[in-house]
């Protein structure tokens, strides 16, 4: 495993984000800046004043929904154990939190290429932005000489002060976003793995970004492809880089590797798009 981190190693950071209320969020694991498929995995927490407007954006995303709702309106709530599929220029929400929620959020380029930018430019931009306006409720604001505002999605306009040029949105393939119950459906166990069991959620875009829940009998190895995250939901186990716990989140790299569990373990895995 290229990169293998324990929860119970890491700090909480609550930030500045784009959106409107309280945000504090576990940094797990990140890809490469400026490449096609550069991602961010983080673990969130977001609160009652959370305040999101409907909007869109030139990447896509996974979302496991561990603990609380997420509501998003005519989109559907996500109730715990369930995992969304936000594929790149579809809109979604508005988004808010009935009352708390963490939630396991990938952020990844997508098909189209258009790349990812990363959380420390994200950040630098949100900073820069505010010399000239300011950020309410999900809405990057700037006042017209002639009286009122100038208003636009935060992110987008973070986005274009980064890359000086304008967003433009990739072509939308879904019609929503997909909200996937893996409760629902059945385990099949792995012909090419003993003690491994699949519930397959999804293969998305021409990229053939993949998604399972998998369970593991105590004693059992899992190979991961490369390029993949895995994310333990409940269990431990050991990789050639390190231990792992629940809430532990692995990164594959260029390259396979394997996961060896000593107890019974749940986990979400995610093939990242073949760019």
């Amino acid at each position: 495993m290229q990169q293998v981190l324990n929860l119970s190693d890491l700090e909480i950071i609550e930030r500045v984000h784009a959106r409107g209320g309280k945000f504090r969020y576990y940094p797990l694991l990140s890809g490469k800046d400026g490449t096609a498929g550069n991602f961010f995995l983080q673990l969130s927490y977001t609160y009652s004043d959370f305040d999101s407007p409907r909007h869109r954006h030139n990447f896509d995303q996974v979302r496991v929904q561990l603990e609380g709702d997420a509501d998003f309106s005519r989109d559907g709530v996500m109730k715990p154990g369930m995992v969304g599929y936000f594929p790149e220029g579809v809109f979604y929400g508005p988004q808010s939190i009935p009352g708390e929620s963490i939630t396991l959020v990938l952020q990844f380029g997508g098909a189209s290429r258009s790349g990812y930018l990363s959380e420390a430019e994200f950040q630098r931009g949100i900073a820069e932005l505010k010399e000239t306006g300011t950020f309410e409720r999900g809405v990057y604001k700037v006042a017209k000489p002639e009286g009122g505002t100038r208003n636009q999605d935060a992110y987008e306009a973070v986005w274009e002060h980064m890359n000086q040029r304008e967003l433009r949105y990739p072509e939308s393939r879904y019609d929503k976003p997909v909200f996937m119950r893996p409760d629902a459906a059945a385990w099949i166990p792995d012909p090419t793995a003993r003690g491994v069991a699949r519930k397959h959620l999804g293969t998305y875009s021409e990229a053939h970004t993949r998604l399972s829940q998998l369970a593991l009998d105590a004693g059992a190895e899992l190979p991961v492809p490369p390029n993949t995250i895995v994310f333990v939901l409940q269990g431990s186990g050991s990789t050639a880089s390190g231990h792992w716990q629940a809430r532990s989140s692995l990164y594959s790299g260029d390259g396979p590797s394997s996961m060896h569990a000593e107890h019974a373990t749940q986990l979400i895995q995610i093939e990242l798009p073949r760019l």
